[in-house]
């Protein structure tokens, strides 16, 4: 059976996608281990493919499912997403104990700047969300104050219109 490739920081997570996508195509009988389907299916979120992961999500075995909580843990991750249950990614992803394979994914997952993605039309904020772990909004915006507008005297306001009027008129 092939063994699950782990992450590392330096790690490149494409890389691992496609080894994680070969070892599924060559398992015996076409069933990989539980351990490559959590993190082919981690990095399918991770990378924003709701689809593939979707289908994924499909074709694992229901023995496989059943058996393994993780995968189930990892698939709640992705129906948040799906849902656009921001504050709800968060804390799926805080409830569960991952193991050493799919912890690394699931921390860049955690900790990426959501944004727009053009292939499945979800627009995800991109500023931190209520329920994300130590976010403050003041720390990432800074206040901005207008620039204070200097007052025109009244005596200047009546030449300036008077200018205008008699611009229009000639």
């Amino acid at each position: 059976m092939p063994v699950a490739v782990m992450a590392e920081s330096a790690f490149s997570f494409k890389k691992l996608l496609d080894q994680c996508e070969n070892q599924e195509l060559e398992a015996p009988g076409g069933i990989a281990t539980p351990p490559v389907y959590g993190q082919l299916l981690a990095l399918y979120l991770l990378h924003n493919d709701m689809n593939n992961a979707r289908y994924l999500w499909k074709r694992i075995p229901p023995a496989i499912k059943s058996a393994n909580s993780e995968l189930g843990g990892i698939w709640s991750v992705g129906q948040r997403i799906w849902q656009r249950d921001f504050p709800g990614i968060y804390t799926t992803i805080s409830a569960h104990q991952w193991s050493e394979t799919v912890q690394p994914i699931m921390e860049a997952l955690r900790d990426q700047g959501w944004q727009a993605d053009s292939t499945t039309r979800m627009v995800l904020p991109r500023k931190p969300v209520a329920g994300a772990p130590d976010v403050s909004f003041n720390r990432f915006i800074p206040l901005s104050e207008p620039a204070p507008v200097p007052p025109i005297p009244n005596e200047q306001q009546l030449a300036r219109l008077t200018d205008y009027v008699a611009f229009l008129e000639n």
